[in-house]
């Protein structure tokens, strides 16, 4: 049966909602202000700053994996504020059956705010509520350090690092992998 997250969720202080095809300004420009920052970790800002139409086609593609159960990519932005991307995030089925991996990243001038930290764990909550579901990922670089801070804060387990390949110039080619259940996350959370 395919999975099927909600499209928005908030802890007050952020929103993690689905993208709509109005954000696509708002998308481009908060990549294209944070580019330099994610380009040495997002194999993707090699190809950016794109056009708006390129994000108006992004955003249609993100709606057809949706809709399909293949992907679930959101828009992090802050509550009071829906129309700013201050981030963007989602659940990943790519680590096998009954886990999702969570991907993040940050608005260059909201680094340091907790944004990547306050979507995982919404996003964690979120995809550990869904039927067949057992686990969830984070998996990043292991010299993206700012990466490894939202897992460890979040409680996850160092699972292990094994070889990768380096898909932006920052990587360095080891690939770390967290890991939290249901048990264990609620544990977690209970004791925050």
């Amino acid at each position: 049966m395919p999975i099927s997250p909600p499209t928005s969720v908030t802890d007050g202080r952020i929103v993690v909602r689905r993208y709509e095809l109005s954000d696509a300004d708002a998308l481009r420009e908060a990549v294209a202000v944070s580019v330099e920052h994610l380009r040495p970790w997002m194999a993707w800002a090699a190809d950016e700053p794109a056009p708006v139409t390129a994000k108006e086609g992004l955003i249609t593609r993100w709606f057809e994996l949706w809709d399909a159960g293949d992907e679930f990519v959101y828009a992090v932005t802050a509550a009071d504020d829906e129309r700013t991307i201050i981030g963007g995030s989602g659940l990943h089925p790519r680590v096998g059956p009954g886990g999702l991996e969570i991907g993040y990243w940050v608005r260059v001038d909201r680094v340091g705010c907790g944004v990547a930290t306050a979507a995982a764990r919404l996003l964690t909550t979120v995809a550990l509520s869904l039927d067949g579901i057992d686990r969830v990922e984070i998996h990043h670089d292991r010299a993206n350090l700012a990466s490894a801070a939202v897992p460890r804060r979040l409680g996850f387990d160092f699972i292990e690092e094994h070889a990768d390949e380096i898909e932006a110039p920052g990587e360095e080619g080891i690939e770390w992998v967290w890991r939290t259940d249901p048990d264990s996350w609620a544990a977690t959370q209970a004791g925050s």
